[in-house]
């Protein structure tokens, strides 16, 4: 797909993966919404990268667990820019549970994270699908993890969230076929400051290391990274649907001996 000239919605764009994939949109001439719910200080920061690049960008609070707000975020994209090419569903929460501890979440905590994690997306799709169908063409970019494939992760609620949006990514591109392509992209550990303040500095600098001595690639993966990743499935190819990518470092091998 061309995306000079077009529009993508990114949710949860203020920090991280999704500044990072809105960045590089805007630098293709494509035009960005940024999503946050919080962060605004950081989402005006990556609003004005994305217009230094040379596209317009619109800046959008909204929660995605709420039906009006995804909505509201579609019609804002359309009504500036008369179309939507692309949507990256990047928003996610996790409630971070110690491994083996089936007391440390509840009935609430699991609808609070698939509320983000699976009907956020889902609400989001919904309210792009008709204007992606309309023009005939539309990409749709699920941020999935790897925990979802491997049963790690920061928590049962999130790893079985994104296995759920990773079964919900292969109706979606059964459903939504020929004119709207969708794929997942399921990372591992990834250097955001969302990261950070969950495993705590000293944690979160020692994994980065470990990944730099263990995994085959020896590295952790930056935001950028993942982000070219993303992009690849709007801008590289139309021949993808239906795709959940595992970006795993290498780690299916098993881990580099250490010397």
């Amino acid at each position: 797909m061309d995306i000079n000239g077009g529009a993508a919605i990114i949710t949860g764009s203020a920090t991280g993966v999704g500044a990072a994939a809105a960045q590089l949109l805007a630098g293709k001439g494509c035009n960005v919404v940024i999503n946050y719910t919080k962060s605004e200080t950081e989402a005006k920061a990556t609003v004005a990268a994305c217009e230094a690049a040379g596209a317009e960008a619109l800046l959008f609070q909204g929660d995605v667990s709420k039906d009006d707000d995804c909505r509201a975020m579609a019609q804002a994209a359309f009504d500036k820019w008369g179309r939507i090419d692309a949507l990256i569903n990047n928003a996610g929460r996790t409630i971070p549970a110690p491994p083996g501890d089936l007391e440390a979440l509840n009935a609430q905590d699991f609808h609070d994270v698939y509320a983000v994690n699976l009907i956020g997306a889902y609400q989001m799709v919904r309210a792009v699908a008709p204007h992606m169908k309309a023009a005939g063409n539309g990409s749709i970019v699920n941020m999935s993890a790897l925990g979802a494939l491997n049963g790690e992760g920061s928590s049962m609620a999130y790893a079985a969230s994104k296995g759920a949006l990773n079964a919900l990514t292969l109706q979606l591109a059964r459903q939504l076929k020929p004119e709207i392509r969708v794929n997942a992209v399921c990372p591992g550990f990834i250097q955001t400051r969302w990261m950070e303040n969950m495993l705590g500095s000293e944690r979160y600098n020692e994994r980065v290391q470990e990944m730099a001595a263990t995994t085959p690639v020896q590295k952790a993966a930056t935001p950028e990274e993942i982000a070219e990743i993303l992009l690849w499935f709007i801008t590289g190819t139309d021949l993808m649907t239906g795709e959940v990518m595992q970006v795993d470092y290498g780690m299916r091998f098993g881990a580099v001996p250490k010397k």
